[in-house]
C-alpha cells in the first residue's frame, strides 16, 4: 500500500508505480548506471549534486521559478506569475524528476543549497528604495534580473557599490553580487518573475508547405549526391589522416573544390558521412593511415536515394560533433574536420530543442525573415534557462545545417523532416518528392551529354568513367575528352564497348565527332608499354620512341635508349607514368609476364565500425530501464524481508544511502567512526549534508557541527539499535 505521507524520499520512491519510476530513470539516465540495489540507493543517487545539476538543466523557466519559490519557502501559487493549473503542472514535473518530494512538496536538500537566494531587505523597504533609485542603479538591477544571473563587481565605487550599500544587491563572494529574493519580489510587485507561463511567441510568416517540401527535397537529393561523389573519389584517391587525427586543411579545400561548395558545407558532408559510419581511418598501400569509405558505404550505395538520405539525416541528428567550428580556431589551434577536438556533449540536446521548436510551427508557416530566428532563440532560452547562453550562438549554424540536409526548407520544417524529428519513418514522404531516375542521356555535337534528370545509379557510375561532369543542376552536363575516354580504356573497356555504351545510353544519335574521338584515343592507346627497370618503355614503333626522346619536357623523364625499340629510366613507375601522360601520350602498363595490365584503379575500404541505429538504441534503452526497475523492486522486497528498524549497514553504498536519507528527512543516526588512533567510536549524529566524500553533521558528543570522512565510517544504524551510545571500542 502506498504511504500517505512518506517519511523519507526512499519511501516515496518505493511507493511509486513502475511506470513512474521508469519515467524518472528515462529522464535522469545517470541514476540507472549502474543499477541501484533498491529504492534507498536510488534515493541516495537522486540527491547527488552532479545529478541534480543535470536535472535542473532540464527545467523550463516556469518550472525553475516554481522550484525557486519552494526553495525560498514561499507558495508558488502566490509569487509566480502563472496560472494555478500551470503551477500545478510544474510542481508535478518537479516531483516526477524527484527534485521535490513529500506532502506538501519540499525540495531535496541539495536543490536548496544550489538555488537558495539571500532573503535581503523586507519587501516593503526594498520597494521604497526602488522608487527613489537613480536610473543607472535601476538599469543594473533590470539587466541582472533579465539575465537571471549574478553580476561581477570587484568593489570599486559607483552605482553597484551604492546598490550593495543600500541592500538592493548583496555580495555572493569577493567578485560577484546578486539580487536578493525580497528585492526580486519588489521589482515585480510581490511576484518573483515576469510572466513565465508561456514560451515566447515565434515570429512567423505564411509559406506554402508544398514549396517548403520541394525546396527541402532538392537539398536532400543534393546532400546525398555530394556524399556519394566525395566518397567515390576518396575510394581511389584517399586523403591522408593527420597524426593527431583529423583531415588536413589542404585536403578539405580539395574536397570543397570537388563538390563546388564552400569549406563549411564540405566539412558538414564529411562529418555527417563519418557519423553515419560511411567514413573511417584505414590503410592503403602507403605506410600512413588515410580517410577511406567503409564497408558500410558499399551497402549504403545500393539503397534508394530516400533510404540513403535517412541514414545521413539520423546520423546528423545524433552527432555530437561541432561541424560549424571547422575552419576556425580554438585558441591558437586551427580546427580540422574529423578532429577529436570537435566533440560537444551538449550539442545533440541543443539540436533536438531547436528542431522541436521549429516543428511547433503550423503547416503553412515558417520563421519570419529577420525576426524569426531571434524569436526562436528566445524560446529556447525560456525552455532551458540554466544552460549557458553562449550555446545559443550555435542555433543559427544548426538551422543552416538542417537546411543543407533538407530537414528544413525556407525556414520551416519539411513534411519528411517532421517525420524524422518526431521519430517516424520519412522514406515514403521523401521518395514521393524526389525526381524519378532516368536511364538515358542526350548526346550533343560538342562532345557533351545532358542527363535530363538524376541518372540511375549504375548508369551514372559507368558514365562518370567515360566522361567528366562539367556542370550540375536540374540537368547534369557531362563532357567527353581524350583523358576521360582513356580512363575507360585504363579500366579495361575496349573501343567496341565504349561505342556500344554511348549508343545504348543516348536517346539522340551518336555524333560523328564522338565516334572519331573514341577511335583516335583507341589508336594511340597502348602504343607505348611501361615496365620496371626501375622503369622501361618499349614499342614496335621506333619513330615513336625517337619522338619521345626529343619531345619538349622529355628531359624530366631521364630516358635512355638501350635498343631500337626499348627505353629505360631510373624513375619509379609511379612517377614516370603520369609524366608521360602529361606529354599527351597514352602508355599502358606491362605486367611481369609481358601481358598488358588494364584494370579499374584500386578501390580502398576502411573497416566499418559497429553502430547502433536510432531504433535499436531506443529499444535497448527501454529494455535497460525496465531491467533496472525490476532490479530495484527485487531489492526492495529483499530489504523488507529483514527487520527495518535498528538495522545496521556497513557496505559503502548502504552507508551513503542511509546518511543521505537522514540528511534529507532529518533525524539521528549512530555511526561507527575510526579515529586517528585507530579506535572505532560510536557517535550519535544528525546528518546535514553528504558530498565530496564528507558528511557534515551535528555531533551530540561534541555539541557542534563537524565533518566526518565517509571512508572512515564502518557502520551506520538507527539510534534504537544502540542503547549504549558513544561507547568506545578497541
Amino acid at each position: 500500500m502506498p504511504t500517505a505521507t512518506p517519511r523519507t524520499l526512499a519511501e516515496q520512491l518505493r511507493d511509486w508505480p513502475d511506470e513512474r519510476l521508469a519515467t524518472l530513470l528515462a529522464e535522469r539516465p545517470d541514476l540507472a548506471t549502474p543499477a541501484p540495489h533498491d529504492s534507498s540507493q536510488l534515493a541516495a543517487r537522486v540527491v547527488v549534486k552532479a545529478s541534480v545539476l543535470r536535472a535542473l538543466d532540464l527545467l523550463d523557466s516556469l518550472e525553475l521559478a516554481v522550484l525557486q519559490a519552494l526553495v525560498q519557502g514561499a507558495d508558488p501559487a502566490e509569487v509566480v506569475s502563472a496560472s494555478q493549473p500551470a503551477v500545478r503542472r510544474a510542481e508535478e514535473r518537479l516531483a516526477a524528476l524527484a527534485l521535490v518530494w513529500g506532502t506538501p512538496a519540499r525540495p531535496v536538500l541539495v536543490v536548496g543549497d544550489l538555488l537558495r537566494m539571500p532573503e535581503g531587505l523586507p519587501v516593503a523597504e526594498a520597494a521604497g528604495l526602488l522608487e527613489g533609485l537613480a536610473p543607472q542603479g535601476r538599469a543594473i538591477l533590470d539587466h541582472l534580473e533579465e539575465q537571471r544571473a549574478d553580476g561581477r563587481w570587484g568593489g570599486a565605487a559607483g552605482p553597484t557599490a551604492d546598490l550593495v550599500a543600500t541592500g538592493l544587491l548583496v555580495r555572493r563572494d569577493d567578485h560577484h553580487v546578486t539580487i536578493p529574493w525580497n528585492v526580486r519580489l519588489a521589482l515585480h510587485g510581490d511576484r518573483s518573475t515576469v510572466e513565465v507561463e508561456q514560451a515566447p511567441e515565434l515570429a512567423v510568416a505564411e509559406r506554402a508547405q508544398s514549396l517548403v517540401d520541394r525546396a527541402a527535397a532538392g537539398a536532400a537529393f543534393e546532400f546525398v549526391r555530394r556524399t556519394e561523389l566525395l566518397l567515390d573519389r576518396w575510394s581511389t584517391h584517399p586523403p591522408p589522416a593527420l597524426k593527431g587525427g583529423g583531415l588536413g586543411v589542404r585536403e578539405l579545400r580539395v574536397a570543397a573544390q570537388l563538390l563546388h561548395v564552400e569549406i563549411g558545407v564540405a566539412a558538414l558532408v564529411i562529418e555527417t558521412a563519418s557519423a553515419a559510419g560511411l567514413l573511417a581511418q584505414g590503410m592503403t598501400d602507403e605506410p600512413e593511415a588515410a580517410w577511406l569509405p567503409t564497408e558500410t558505404y558499399d551497402v549504403w550505395q545500393t539503397g534508394s536515394t530516400a533510404h540513403r538520405w535517412v541514414a545521413l539525416a539520423r546520423a546528423w541528428l545524433t552527432n555530437p560533433r561541432l561541424a560549424s567550428a571547422v575552419g576556425g580556431r580554438i585558441g591558437d589551434k586551427p580546427v580540422n574536420a574529423l578532429s577529436p577536438d570537435l566533440e560537444r556533449s551538449w550539442l545533440v540536446a541543443l539540436r533536438a530543442d531547436a528542431l522541436s521548436a521549429l516543428d511547433e510551427l503550423g503547416e503553412g508557416q515558417s520563421l519570419a525573415a529577420g525576426t524569426g530566428i531571434p524569436s526562436l532563440v528566445e524560446r529556447l532560452r525560456w525552455r532551458r534557462p540554466r544552460r549557458p547562453a553562449a550555446r545559443l550562438k550555435q542555433v543559427v549554424p544548426l538551422l543552416g545545417e538542417a537546411a543543407l540536409l533538407g530537414v528544413s526548407g525556407l525556414d520551416a520544417v519539411s513534411g519528411f523532416g517532421r517525420d524524422l524529428v518526431e521519430g517516424r519513418d520519412p522514406v515514403n514522404a521523401l521518395a514521393g518528392l524526389l525526381p524519378t531516375p532516368v536511364d538515358h542521356v542526350l548526346l550533343q555535337a560538342d562532345l557533351t551529354a545532358i542527363a535530363p534528370g538524376p541518372l540511375e545509379q549504375e548508369l551514372a557510375r559507368r558514365l562518370a568513367l567515360v566522361a567528366d561532369v562539367e556542370s550540375r543542376g536540374g540537368a547534369t552536363v557531362y563532357r567527353f575528352a581524350s583523358t576521360s575516354v582513356r580512363r575507360a580504356f585504363d579500366a579495361g573497356w575496349s573501343a567496341a564497348e565504349v561505342h556500344e555504351f554511348v549508343a545504348e545510353t543516348s536517346r539522340t544519335p551518336v555524333p560523328q565527332s564522338l565516334s572519331y574521338l573514341i577511335d583516335d584515343v583507341s589508336r594511340r592507346f597502348g602504343t607505348l608499354r611501361v615496365g620496371h627497370a626501375d622503369s622501361f618503355l618499349r614499342s614496335d614503333d621506333e619513330t615513336a620512341l625517337t619522338e619521345l626522346l626529343h619531345a619538349p619536357g622529355a628531359d624530366t623523364l631521364r630516358l635512355r635508349r638501350i635498343a631500337p625499340t626499348v627505353l629505360v629510366s631510373d624513375l619509379a613507375l609511379g612517377v614516370l607514368l603520369p609524366r608521360i601522360r602529361e606529354l599527351g601520350l597514352a602508355p599502358v602498363v606491362e605486367a611481369a609476364d609481358g601481358t598488358v595490365r588494364v584494370a579499374r584503379p584500386d578501390v580502398f575500404r576502411a573497416r566499418s565500425l559497429r553502430r547502433r541505429t536510432t531504433a535499436a538504441t531506443q529499444v535497448r534503452t527501454a529494455a535497460h530501464t525496465a531491467a533496472v526497475v525490476t532490479a530495484i523492486r527485487a531489492g526492495d522486497r529483499t530489504s523488507s524481508a529483514r527487520p527495518s528498524r535498528g538495522r545496521s549497514v556497513s557496505t559503502p553504498a548502504d552507508v551513503i544511502a542511509l546518511l543521505r536519507e537522514a540528511a534529507e528527512a532529518g533525524g539521528s543516526l549512530v555511526i561507527g567512526y575510526v579515529g586517528n588512533d585507530g579506535t572505532v567510536v560510536e557517535r550519535t549524529v544528525e546528518p546535514q549534508r553528504v558530498e565530496g566524500g564528507q558528511v557534515t553533521a551535528y555531533d551530540a558528543r561534541s555539541d557542534g557541527t563537524r565533518s566526518f570522512a565517509i571512508h572512515r565510517i564502518t557502520a551506520v544504524s538507527r539510534p534504537d539499535a544502540n542503547p549504549n551510545q558513544d561507547s568506545e571500542k578497541s
